[in-house]
């Protein structure tokens, strides 16, 4: 998955495209990669109305994030300062061979 948890990304599509929150960027929480789906910090909030009942006292709305899918954000690239694709390759040589993730603007490395 070209997307892991704590990368910073922009959202690029739907009701949190760009700067609807308070910040144009935000931090990966969760990643289901199971379901091609990510959690975003303070995207994509919900509310769960809970009642009052004998084991919690205080009733209320409850608010949380919940999954958007991975192609509806990009990973931010700090040397352009705009979200930006994904690319794969290797480097090193023979045994040292490791496969990284790049920017395909700059094709600079995004994990060291």
């Amino acid at each position: 998955m070209h997307i892991r948890k704590e990368d910073q990304v922009e959202v690029i599509t739907g009701d949190d495209k760009g700067s609807s929150s308070s910040r144009r960027f935000a931090k990966v929480l969760r990643v289901l990669p199971e379901k091609n789906k990510i959690v975003v910090e303070g995207v994509n909030r919900v509310y769960k109305h809970l009642k009052p009942s004998a084991k919690s006292q205080q009733g209320g709305r409850l608010s949380k994030e919940m999954p958007i899918d991975v192609s509806n954000v990009m990973l931010f690239n700090p040397a352009t300062g705009k979200g930006d694709r994904v690319g794969f390759k290797f480097v090193g040589e023979g045994e040292k061979r490791k496969k990284v993730r790049i920017f395909k603007s700059n094709q600079e490395v995004v994990d060291a």
